[in-house]
């Protein structure tokens, strides 16, 4: 079995379902016999935070960058960044690194795909949102990205910021996320993006009557996957 190598503290809570995600799927697939091997290095949120908020993604690559330089000289085979929004920053961690990144954006198309979807609503922060480099991702497979109004996206950046990254999930947010969610089934989206780790957290496949794609949960399969061929 290869090692996953994994930047977390993006925040703790959704790093908590990466690591009990990846040896649940290990061990799911191995019938019991294993659990998953991983090298973790978790940052500071809150420096990530700031800076995110002031625009300074040169700053961000620095410390994401060095610590994907940890993981790989700690063995690892492969590098998870459990954030969606980092993925801003995919080309210059890559870049920084010998060992595959395995890229949430992609592995999402690649879902997408799968379901024979061709338009789809994403949810995250309102940098996932609002930038290209998530949406460029889904471009290259055929697939269309709607995304809510402007005042919506800044409600649902504030929640995923002030409350669900400081582990608060309000069950009146639960009911403003579900109306965005038809809003924009109305609009012709055939499935929904989960674009920020701490979404799935508050939101489940059963609660949306359209097909939900779990970030976090795609992006374990492909690590797990790759450690175990």
């Amino acid at each position: 079995m290869k090692t996953i190598g994994l930047i977390g503290g993006l925040t703790w809570l959704s790093t908590l379902d990466y690591y009990r995600l990846l040896n649940q799927q290990v061990q799911d697939k191995t019938n019991g016999r294993a659990t998953a091997k991983i090298y973790m290095y978790s940052v500071d949120f809150g420096e990530i935070k700031r800076l995110t908020e002031a625009g300074d993604w040169d700053a961000i690559a620095a410390i994401i960058c060095k610590a994907a330089e940890n993981i790989e000289k700690s063995g690892a085979s492969c590098l998870l960044v459990g954030a969606n929004t980092m993925h801003k920053i995919a080309d210059e961690i890559q870049s920084s690194i010998n060992i595959p990144l395995i890229h949430i954006a992609e592995e999402t198309a690649s879902a997408i795909v799968k379901k024979q979807l061709t338009k789809v609503a994403l949810l995250g922060t309102k940098y996932t949102m609002q930038l290209d480099f998530y949406k460029n991702k889904l471009a290259a497979k055929n697939i269309e990205t709607i995304i809510p109004p402007a005042d919506e996206i800044e409600y649902i950046n504030t929640a995923i910021y002030e409350e669900m990254g400081k582990g608060v999930f309000l069950p009146e947010r639960k009911e403003d996320f579900l109306k965005i969610i038809q809003q924009l089934k109305m609009q012709g989206a055939e499935g929904v993006i989960f674009g920020c780790t701490e979404i799935p957290i508050l939101l489940k496949q059963e609660e949306v009557d359209m097909p939900v794609f779990n970030t976090t949960q795609i992006h374990v399969n492909a690590a797990v996957d790759f450690a175990l061929n």
